[in-house]
């Protein structure tokens, strides 16, 4: 996924998004998006967002989406376009990120990685919003707000994955996204505009955040959570296999230098030259490590899934603690 703008460096160095601003319009257009195109199937939705940096603020003011199932247009021409349409009738059309719908949380993958680098670093600002129709659905609006930390940063650029780099760089799953605060605004207009509104909402509105039937949710978010945990049991295994070999290397590199240093003690004795000293490292070659990064994405998976399923279930607990005190007080 391309960013569709050059690379624009910071005024003040590294830039510091400490909160994003949703304007309403862009939200219902993201949630729109979203509905129509990624729930209840397995697409994903996707798309650009416009807006400026205001101090310390991102201040995202309006969106598009990407096209869909046009593999002949490319995605940066498209963006460009689009900017340059918006510009004309004096919209905001500075790009300032992107965002992705997700199902139940499951989006911290290497695509996602890969794209919010490629964003990141042509527009420092940039941030990824993950909106989850299926959670909003249930009666709660979910959408979070994205940055890579620098030192995913450092790591990505440099592609190298092994266990010493990680450790080097100090880079886990837990510091590898860092979660900015998202604030929804709306002009006095349109908070005039739904208050009007509230007054001729039929009574019946609302009813389905009630809901108590929370096993179908909590079902689902387990069964992905079992997954992810079944995809991390195998990368597991492959890094046990990766220690048993090496140190069975090690152990018939050091079993060969014993024996040649005996044959060489023998040879002396005899008054014959020693063996020539061989490249140790070209008969034994080292066994390449394997790349980290698939396990610490499915670790962070986990560490998401497990968050919200204990965010999911307090909320879950209060409604039914709401519920058992309506009906004493209706007995």
């Amino acid at each position: 996924m391309s960013s569709g703008r050059g690379k624009r460096e910071a005024e003040n160095g590294r830039c510091n998004i400490n909160v994003v601003q949703l304007e309403g319009l862009a939200l219902m257009k993201i949630i729109k998006h979203c509905h129509e195109e990624g729930a209840g199937n397995t697409e994903v939705a996707q798309g650009v967002l416009l807006g400026l940096v205001v101090d310390e603020r991102l201040e995202i003011t309006n969106c598009f989406p990407f096209p869909r199932h046009a593999d002949d247009v490319d995605e940066e021409d498209y963006q460009l376009e689009m900017m340059r349409h918006l510009r004309k009738v004096n919209v905001d059309h500075l790009s300032v990120g992107w965002y992705q719908s997700t199902q139940l949380g499951n989006f911290i993958t290497t695509q996602l990685l890969e794209s919010q680098f490629s964003y990141q670093t042509s527009i420092e600002e940039s941030v990824v919003l993950i909106y989850d129709p299926i959670k909003t659905a249930r009666g709660f609006l979910s959408i979070k707000a994205y940055r890579l930390t620098p030192e995913a940063i450092n790591i990505v650029q440099e592609r190298d994955y092994t266990p010493e780099a990680l450790k080097k760089g100090r880079l886990g799953f837990e510091t590898l996204f860092q979660e900015i605060r998202l604030v929804i605004k709306n002009s006095h207009l349109v908070n005039t505009l739904l208050t009007e509104l509230y007054e001729f909402m039929p009574g019946s509105e609302g009813k389905q955040f009630l809901d108590l039937g929370t096993m179908s949710t909590l079902d689902r978010q387990l069964r992905c959570l079992m997954e992810n945990v079944d995809d991390l049991s195998q990368e597991a295994n492959k890094f046990n296999n990766f220690q048993r070999q090496n140190a069975k290397q090690l152990q018939d590199k050091h079993k060969f230098m014993q024996k040649r240093a005996a044959e060489n003690a023998q040879r002396q004795a005899r008054g014959e030259p020693p063996l020539p000293e061989e490249d140790i490292n070209k008969q034994f070659k080292p066994i390449a490590p394997l790349p980290r990064l698939d396990a610490m994405i499915t670790s962070g998976q986990i560490y998401n899934y497990c968050k919200q399923v204990s965010q999911f279930c307090s909320q879950s607990l209060g409604k039914l603690y709401v519920a058992k005190a309506l009906q004493q007080e209706k007995k």
